[in-house]
């Protein structure tokens, strides 16, 4: 049965979050900024469930702001180009999956960033689905400029958006995050929305939430399979819809060093500084199929890989990790609380602090 891989890109295979870097470097305060930005997105998408909004409608929700302070397409290439950094042995992981699997990437990212990082690898841009942009085309007069200018300022003086584990509502968030949500709110959809650079927030749609289950569901076509035939790996909030698609559809679904939304959502976790072992369950599950790698997660130890894995991808494995495989766990009710914690603070040692805390 022909199997299928499909991964995101910013956590899996690279250690960039580029709309962030990329705000940092050209927006004033614009860590800060993306930050609470970011945790608006998450609101929106994971609490409030806005009509029509999606995990990752960040990436458009910025382009007015970095258009402001001179964003262009070119700046973006270049920007991506030079700071790209890939986790270790991506290029040749998804090489060697390439090789035994159809392979895919399908990322929030923006294609400027996508390009650069192909390049570096050698994969297809064919085979990639990601954030379209043509930040080039979007007008913004100085008046304009000038007031996105003043809202970013507003912006970055707000209180950090605050969102407790147990929220499910609006509500249940503390008083002064609602009052910031209220104030995001009429920023971006009453004032933005109506001016001429409004038009990036209609027009630019990141591939994230139901836009990356769209493509997965895509890919499956396109080789008349059947999302059981998917592996897909994922590390946020992005990719919730994606993994609920795939699991519930009897695909294998894997978090690599995910935050609480890809654990709270996949089936196995796995917390590694080197990509070799998604390989390895790539292999297994073309192989041998879902069942199978579940049960090697839970009972995971390179002594049970000799028997099933290929001798060239075990010997690379072994010179990686000589006395223990990279950390991996199949995700139940009882140990996913656990994992929440121990995932996302191992993905701050692979992502440092400020991209390992966004969701």
């Amino acid at each position: 049965m022909m199997r299928i891989f499909v991964t995101d890109c910013e956590g899996p295979v690279s250690k960039n979050d580029n709309a962030f870097e990329l705000s940092s470097w050209l927006i004033p305060k614009g860590d800060r900024f993306f930050t609470l930005i970011s945790r608006y997105d998450d609101v929106l998408a994971d609490i409030v469930k806005r009509p029509g909004y999606k995990a990752g409608d960040t990436l458009k929700l910025i382009v007015p702001f970095l258009k402001a302070y001179g964003a262009t397409n070119g700046l973006m290439k270049k920007f991506s180009m030079e700071t790209l950094l890939l986790i270790p042995g991506a290029g040749d992981t998804l090489g060697y999956i390439r090789s035994i699997m159809p392979t895919f990437i399908v990322s929030t990212s923006y294609e400027p960033y996508i390009d650069a990082l192909c390049d570096a690898i050698g994969f297809p841009k064919e085979n990639v689905y990601c954030t379209k942009i043509n930040i080039d085309k979007y007008e913004l007069s100085s008046d304009e400029a000038e007031r996105i200018k003043a809202l970013r300022k507003e912006i970055v003086e707000m209180p950090m958006i605050e969102i407790p584990p147990s929220a499910k509502s609006l509500g249940d968030l503390p008083l002064e995050t609602q009052r910031v949500i209220k104030r995001l709110d009429e920023i971006f959809w009453r004032e933005i929305s109506q001016m001429k650079i409004g038009l990036a927030l209609r027009e630019i749609n990141p591939i994230g939430g139901y836009e990356k289950a769209r493509a997965v569901k895509e890919i499956a076509s396109i080789f008349g399979r059947d999302l059981s035939s998917i592996i897909y790996v994922g590390d946020s909030i992005t990719d919730v819809e994606p993994f609920r698609l795939v699991r519930n559809n009897g695909g294998l679904t894997v978090s690599f060093n995910g935050n609480q939304y890809a654990i709270r959502e996949a089936e196995i976790a796995v917390l590694s500084h080197h990509t070799i072992v998604l390989a390895v369950l790539a292999e297994q599950f073309r192989k041998f199929g879902k069942e199978h790698v579940l049960s090697l997660a839970e009972n995971w130890d390179i002594s049970v890989l000799e028997d099933y894995c290929s001798p060239p991808l075990l010997e690379r494995l072994r010179s990686l990790y000589p006395e223990r495989a990279p950390w991996v766990e199949r995700i139940t009710p009882k140990n996913m609380e656990r994992l929440m914690h121990e995932s996302t603070a191992f993905r701050k040692t692979v992502r440092g602090e400020a991209i390992g805390t966004l969701g």
